[in-house]
């Protein structure tokens, strides 16, 4: 719900029922994942989408039969129905969806939601989706307290703690109890949505590729920085996509904000010039960013990492920065060289080769690379 947050704000507020249709759980080449959303008002607007086209005409129908009864619904659409190919999904995935009835009534907790959202601070969505308890029954749960219920005390004792776990790694799932919140039962499932903070992209350097590379890092969804020392090319106005513009020293901002830095963060630095860069990469090194990029020339990059080796910083250190930075695109544009960047960090995220996928074979969508460690590490196999 996280990318249609404002259209759904904007049907709440009108006071009317409208539809809000979840994807809850994928199999295979699902063409989205879990926590989709599309949304259809009670005019029959629609915002958003479940599945990118594949069964959106049979969503829509039981939305508005999820509006006229006022009964949520769960669904399945996949290969393994007898008319998969009749709603569209031919791309041999299956998912469920939940379509529930939204107005002021039954959702009391969604402007709250969206609140958190909008101000990145983590909320959670607990929703009982099949098994003994109510469909649809809802618990909105964040860090320091909880509103709502699935039933009962036990169950949401059992499903805040969980859900906070969750929460943290900023994950989204099913995940199954007894009917009163046994942890060795299985029959009621509850599927959590996770809404933490979004990612952060900082951005070191207020030059015209910064521009792009915000541009499409918020479009990815990211909370984008710009950061340059010279207040004269740091202007918001500059920056129109940014969530902020900060002027200082980079590698001075980027010591700072250094424990609000995790795994899903993404530096890159287009400065290009070694009394801007060297610095920030070296204290980018010491962060737990998921990817450290910079921009320049081969010539450029053999100069940037002689620098930071004469600083001292290690060789198995070095090689997490991505210089030249991006993916062999061809890319010449601030908007092209924007999108390489994008698609490199994109591989990084889900481990792809880079290669067209026409030369590839087996699955297209994959699990992170992150995800896919931690189940190999446990001995577990990836979903």
């Amino acid at each position: 719900m996280r990318d249609i947050r404002s259209a759904v704000a904007e049907l709440y507020s009108a006071g009317e029922t409208f539809a809000l249709a979840t994807v809850i759980d994928t199999y295979r080449s699902s063409p989205r994942e879990a926590g989709a959303a599309m949304a259809v008002g009670p005019s029959g607007e629609v915002v958003g989408s479940v599945s990118g086209g594949c069964v959106e005409g049979a969503v829509y129908e039981l939305a508005q039969q999820v509006m006229a009864t006022g009964e949520p619904v769960r669904e399945k659409y996949g290969v393994s129905d007898d008319d998969a190919f009749a709603v569209g999904l031919t791309c041999g995935g299956t998912l469920h969806v939940l379509v529930e009835p939204v107005d002021r009534g039954r959702y009391p907790q969604l402007p709250g939601v969206i609140e958190a959202v909008d101000a990145h601070r983590p909320v959670a969505v607990a929703t009982v989706v099949g098994g003994p308890g109510r469909l649809g029954a809802r618990r909105v749960v964040r860090p320091d307290g909880a509103d709502g219920s699935l039933g009962g005390a036990r169950l949401d004792a059992a499903v805040d703690d969980d859900v906070r776990g969750m929460l943290a790694q900023g994950s989204t799932g099913i995940l199954h109890y007894g009917a009163d919140g046994q942890r060795r039962g299985d029959e009621l499932e509850v599927f959590v949505q996770s809404f933490a903070p979004a990612p952060r992209m900082l951005v070191f350097g207020a030059i015209d590729f910064a521009a792009a590379v915000a541009d499409i890092g918020a479009y990815l969804g990211y909370r984008v920085t710009v950061c340059d020392a010279r207040p004269v090319f740091a202007t918001p106005k500059r920056f129109p996509r940014a969530d902020e513009v900060v002027v200082k020293w980079p590698h001075a901002y980027l010591t700072e904000i250094a424990d609000e830095i995790d795994e899903r963060t993404a530096i890159c630095v287009l400065t290009h010039d070694p009394k801007f860069d060297v610095p920030v990469l070296e204290a980018a090194l010491d962060t737990r960013a998921g990817y450290i990029g910079a921009m320049g020339s081969r010539r450029t990059h053999d100069d940037r990492m002689a620098r930071l080796r004469e600083a001292g910083v290690p060789q198995d250190r070095l090689e997490r920065v991505h210089s030249p930075i991006g993916l062999d695109l061809g890319a010449r544009t601030p908007e092209e060289t924007a999108v390489s960047i994008a698609a490199e960090l994109i591989q990084t995220r889900w481990g792809g080769s880079g290669r067209p996928l026409s030369s590839t074979s087996g699955r297209i969508h994959t699990e992170p690379l992150a995800r896919r460690a931690e189940a190999a590490g446990t001995g577990q196999a990836g979903g």
